[in-house]
């Protein structure tokens, strides 16, 4: 099963630095337009600090990156932002670094520290979710099978999206799309065949805390060829 972390809140964090401030906050963006719009949000709102300096990653394999000195010594704020960004594993996020100067030069070595440690601090504060690019599932079973299929529903992969209980039980499953076959499988077996889990839309979900976040639905469709 593969698994994305990606920023699901933003939050900030702050360091000081032989006076300087750094204030890192981050947001979640799914295009390089949000991490603009963002970045100029943030450059507007401290729009009296010497500097605001940028770094974003988007894409499941960070497909696109950029980042930005805003006016620092080249190679010091902008690359060692996105590279503590893209070290932690963490997609879909932009980062904003804004520096309040407190008189004292800190150097390319001191500067590079400094606002690598600000969004490391800005990292502490956000909510960073595993996302798992999965299907949406159908089931419906009789009382009868109601427990043997409940013990392997409530056993990873499977994750029990809604369930209804009337005169039979109807259930909305999500398991990951590259364990679906297998998944199929142990529902057929353990059910003798008396109940079918029947994939209905591709998706994306994930935990955060107790919540479940499920989202990109769209209708799936079997690229196995159709028999005779």
């Amino acid at each position: 099963m593969k698994t994305v972390k990606v920023l699901y809140k933003g939050g900030q964090g702050e360091i000081e630095e032989k006076k300087s401030r750094f204030i890192a906050t981050l947001m979640p963006v799914s295009t390089e337009e949000e991490a603009q719009d963002f970045i100029n949000g943030m450059k507007k709102k401290f729009w009296d600090a010497r500097h605001n300096c940028s770094a974003f990653v988007i894409g499941d394999n960070a497909e696109l990156t950029r980042c930005s000195d805003d006016g620092e010594p080249s190679g010091t704020a902008g690359r060692p932002m996105l590279e503590i960004l893209k070290g932690s594993g963490v997609r879909n996020a932009a980062v904003v670094v804004t520096r309040y100067f407190g008189g004292v030069l800190l150097g390319t070595g001191g500067l590079v520290r400094a606002y690598g440690d600000a969004v490391k601090a800005g990292l502490e504060n956000c909510v960073v979710i595993e996302r798992t690019n999965g299907v949406l599932c159908y089931l419906k079973t009789d009382y009868a099978l109601l427990a043997k299929l409940l013990h392997i529903l409530e056993t990873p992969p499977f994750v029990i999206k809604e369930a209804i209980y009337e005169e039979r039980v109807e259930f909305m499953v999500l398991v990951p799309e590259d364990e679906l076959k297998e998944a199929e499988k142990r529902i057929t077996e353990a059910s003798g065949a008396k109940a079918e889990l029947v994939p209905k839309a591709l998706c994306t979900y994930a935990r955060a805390g107790e919540e479940l976040i499920v989202a990109g639905e769209r209708p799936y469709r079997s690229t196995e060829a159709p028999a005779g």
